[in-house]
């Protein structure tokens, strides 16, 4: 089930972009409540219809595994002028969305055991690999250090 670890995004026509947004979050776990804040309304703006909640969820799954996984420990945040930055990016086609979290880490994004219902964290890609509809991430190249995890959500075709 939770196959697409390492794979790029399906090919999109980059001209064909309807809308695009992104902020950068602060190294802290505040920056999940501001991610969802932010996806809500950009979302909104957008009328997405039935996958709002979907990607809401979602979004706070990939800045929260961001931040707990991804990000540089308390004292090697202190150390240096500045934490990098999480970044989260949506863009909208037609008919599909796409939800990408930019992080410093060239980890691998690995799964947790999700046979342990009880548990309280370790589902985060679980969740993701459940409500949107392909998922994947890619290390980034040139000047850009670290990674990008995405989410791609198919929308309903707007009624002609």
């Amino acid at each position: 089930m939770l196959k697409p670890l390492r794979q790029g995004l399906p090919p999109l026509d980059p001209a064909a972009v309807s809308d695009a947004a992104s902020c950068a979050l602060p190294a802290r776990y505040e920056a999940v409540r501001e991610a969802r804040s932010f996806t809500r309304k950009t979302l909104g703006q957008w009328d997405v219809g039935d996958r709002f909640d979907d990607v809401c969820l979602v979004v706070s799954e990939l800045v929260t595994n961001a931040l707990r996984h991804a990000m540089p420990g308390e004292s090697e945040r202190s150390a240096g002028p500045q934490a990098p930055a999480v970044r989260l990016h949506l863009m909208r086609w037609s008919e599909r969305l796409v939800c990408a979290v930019r992080d410093p880490s060239h980890a691998t994004p690995v799964p947790g055991d999700s046979d342990d219902s009880s548990a309280e964290s370790g589902r985060g890609l679980f969740l993701v690999d459940s409500f949107s509809d392909s998922w994947g991430w890619h290390p980034l190249a040139g000047t850009l250090n670290g990674k990008v995890v995405w989410a791609l959500f198919r929308l309903r075709a707007a009624a002609e």
